[in-house]
């Protein structure tokens, strides 16, 4: 697997050219073009690992890479400049990550990122990070010093996979120009394979300089590397006597879903049995929150009927969920009356914060299938059905948006979903803004809501909207829900954006506030808001046309559908500044480690 010691060859190269920066390039090649040559290909010969790198992002059918050049990285650049893979210069290494990242989510193939040694790599580290914790497909290639010269502090050297280990899910030191491309075939193969994630090549310059005329090897995992895809049998058929015989069931559907291609089976399932769903934040989209048997989202800012449905199921049915703290809250109170159905394909998840009753460690969408074949008759759970129903009037989402007051964010979310169609795609920053574009945006397809998850990186918006539009069929719009302490992180992106004229919209819902936090301390520290205001934020519509975007801006209620129709039918970037309520807040909220029960719908409940 991952190697941790360099092999040491002689370098051909000087230190003095490993010290530079900056270029690009572009479309693909086919999967047969592999294994040692042998392929019939029409391809060149690689004379170089660079080369070989090159063919074996080719082979595995990589359309785009984004990246930003440096001097370590410079010979596989050179190499991309004669391939038909797209290179997107980012204005950002941590930019670089997030689009690789969110056209992995939309694509469900690994998205590909590319950075210099040194700092280029350490900035990368934010969105690999990123993507291990939500288990998004990613491939990282990062340049490193000639290998004499590794562990000397030469220029721009850090032990990158040494600094990358706790957030990949392999990476590999490249210690021969011969094997380098099929190092680089091989962590294609494992970033998509079982449970998806990151994995990282860190190239040496005198290894991707090297001469070589080795084909790499096919996409392939390594002979150890082991998934297990259908659940034991008995326990499958335990597990359905549980869904038969229960009489409050509720499927609680995970990022893992979407990733599992088990959106069309888990909906099929659900609505045989009229089991009353829950999603997730990363799930989100796994099941159409416009069927009457969706609750929509649980945890500490789900919906107040998805909660109280987590706290009286008798059987909760959990599919490729981690069961996070911010879904759960404290362990002891959720689904405390529950058995536990939990279907994951990595066995590490299970049991793990939650305990399992019926562990079934399997492919998704193998397992639901599987639980449908031994499932022969439905629970009969009609008045559980009723009293979901009842819990939705009850904790409606309704919100006031009174005249005399500034622009609630809801009714420009709301506004948003409006004016695009039901497959366009929604990013986000992390914040209040975030959890917003999850409440009143109503989802009802898979690969439609990117954000960040577990690691909660602000800034992730903007640049995962670059990702997104390429990965995204041509008649899917792309809307970044932003906040303004989130844009203002990451905002150099709108540059790419101009550059490669992406048809993108970003709506900066801007309350000149840290939002969250400052919630926070209105609601935890008696309203000291230390460093949260951000009174001093630039006007974002301007900045937008300092950047070639088209600007827009909304003050008020009268601006709003006009102000967003104009926005999403400009044929590029457009940015609108959106002034919202200040003191607008999320709710309902589930205080850290509460009772997911006794969530809050004002302050005063908190």
């Amino acid at each position: 697997m991952s190697e941790r010691a360099a092999k040491v060859t002689p370098a051909d190269d000087e230190q003095d050219d490993d010290q530079i920066t900056d270029s690009a390039a572009p479309d693909a090649v086919t999967e047969d073009d592999a294994a040692g040559g042998d392929s019939g290909s029409t391809a060149e010969p690689v004379t170089t690992g660079a080369e070989s790198v090159v063919r074996a992002l080719e082979n595995a059918g990589v359309e785009y890479a984004f990246g930003v050049q440096g001097g370590a990285i410079m010979p596989v650049y050179d190499a991309l400049y004669d391939s038909d893979i797209r290179h997107v210069t980012m204005a950002h290494e941590q930019g670089a990550a997030h689009a690789a990242d969110a056209y992995g989510i939309v694509s469900g193939e690994p998205g590909v990122c590319l950075a210099t040694s040194g700092p280029g790599a350490t900035n990368l580290v934010t969105g690999i990070a990123d993507a291990d914790m939500d288990s998004d497909p990613m491939v990282a290639l990062t340049g490193q010093v000639p290998t004499e010269f590794v562990g000397n502090d030469a220029f721009q050297e850090t032990d990158t996979t040494g600094v990358t280990t706790p957030v990949t899910k392999d990476n590999t030191f490249a210690s021969d120009s011969d094997r380098v491309g099929s190092d680089v075939s091989e962590a294609f193969a494992l970033a998509r394979e079982g449970r998806p994630g990151p994995t990282l090549v860190d190239l040496p310059k005198d290894i991707t300089k090297g001469a070589t005329d080795r084909e790499p090897d096919a996409p392939t995992v390594p002979d150890t590397y082991q998934v297990q895809e259908r659940a034991d049998s008995e326990i499958v058929d335990a597990a359905a006597e549980r869904i038969e015989n229960c009489a409050r069931p509720v499927m609680l559907l995970g990022g893992g879903v979407i990733k599992g291609e088990a959106s069309e089976a888990c909906r099929e399932f659900a609505i045989e049995h009229e089991i009353p769903v829950i999603t997730t934040m990363p799930g989100i989209g796994a099941f159409p929150e416009d069927h009457e048997l969706s609750l929509e989202m649980a945890g500490m800012h789900g919906t107040g009927y998805a909660n109280m449905a987590v706290t009286h199921c008798d059987t909760l049915i959990g599919i490729g969920t981690r069961f996070d703290d911010r879904l759960t809250g404290g362990i002891e109170t959720f689904a405390p009356d529950a058995k536990v159905i939990h279907v994951d394909i990595d066995p590490a998840e299970i049991s793990k914060n939650i305990h399992a009753d019926y562990p079934l460690i399997g492919d998704a969408e193998t397992v639901v299938e599987q639980l449908s074949e031994a499932v022969d008759s439905s629970p009969e759970a009609k008045k559980w059905r009723a009293q979901c129903q009842q819990w939705k009037s009850d904790y409606s989402m309704a919100y006031d948006a009174p005249e005399d007051k500034p622009v609630q964010p809801e009714f420009v979310v709301e506004a948003l979903d409006e004016a695009t169609s039901d497959r366009a795609i929604v990013t986000t920053g992390v914040g209040q803004h975030q959890m917003w574009a999850c409440q009143y945006w109503t989802y009802t397809e898979p690969r439609t809501w990117v954000s960040s998850h577990g690691l909660g990186a602000m800034g992730y918006g903007l640049p995962s909207a670059i990702g997104a539009r390429l990965a995204a069929d041509d008649d899917q719009e792309v809307v970044c829900i932003d906040g303004d302490g989130s844009f203002l992180m990451t905002l150099q992106g709108l540059s790419v954006a101009v550059r490669e004229e992406l048809d993108i919209t970003v709506a900066v819902l801007n309350n000149e506030y840290i939002g969250m936090v400052r919630q926070w301390q209105d609601a935890f520290f008696d309203g000291r808001h230390s460093a949260s205001d951000y009174g001093w934020m630039p006007e974002f519509d301007k900045l937008a046309e300092a950047f070639g975007a088209c600007g827009f801006r909304i003050d008020d209620y009268d601006d709003v559908a006009e102000t967003i129709d104009d926005a999403i039918a400009y044929d590029g970037p457009s940015v609108i500044d959106v002034h919202i309520d200040p003191d607008a807040n999320v709710y309902p909220m589930v205080p850290s480690g509460g009772d997911n029960g006794q969530f809050a719908l004002t302050e005063d409940q908190l």
